[in-house]
């Protein structure tokens, strides 16, 4: 039978790649001397730092020109509040989202439903979902309506099989 999984991704590689250029742009760039702006990337999320709220918000304005840039989708960026740091200075972590949870994958499980075609199912497996069916214009169908709804986190297809 047919399948392909809908899996969310982020390329870590990409991302690093965008947060280096925006510290370097960060460093290089008028508004941004003596005022200690820098990104620091660990695994799962981004830390970015600033002498003010301003300059940090400035600098989150970078970052976001680069991972557009990149061609990181903005919809795996799940900023938090900020932070007052030490010496009046500003903080805010910035979570990279990825995986498919529960509640997204029960969304994606409706929409198929919702397609009415008889031929196809799909199942929540893990952080992935998994959709069949029989013939393959069923499934181009069924990715072409996920492509369409304004899902909260960006999707992949892989796995295709005939």
């Amino acid at each position: 039978m047919p399948s392909f999984d809908v899996v969310s991704e982020v390329d870590i590689q990409e991302v690093r790649n965008a947060v280096d250029q925006a510290n370097r742009e960060a460093t290089t760039r008028f508004d941004f001397k003596g005022t200690d702006s820098e990104i620091t990337f660990s695994e799962k999320e981004l830390t970015l730092s600033s002498s003010t709220e301003d300059r940090l918000n400035a600098l989150y304005q970078v970052l976001i020109e680069k991972m557009v840039k990149r061609e990181v989708s903005l919809k795996t960026l799940d900023p938090q509040k900020v932070e007052d740091a030490s010496r009046g200075a500003a903080r805010q972590k910035v979570i990279l989202k990825a995986g498919i949870s529960q509640e997204i994958g029960k969304q994606i499980n409706k929409l198929i439903k919702e397609l009415n075609a008889k031929n196809i199912s799909s199942s929540i497996q893990g952080d992935q979902v998994r959709v069949t069916g029989k013939q393959r214009d069923d499934l181009q169908r069924a990715m072409a309506a996920i492509k369409e709804a304004d899902l909260p986190v960006p999707v992949q297809f892989t796995n295709f099989r005939d």
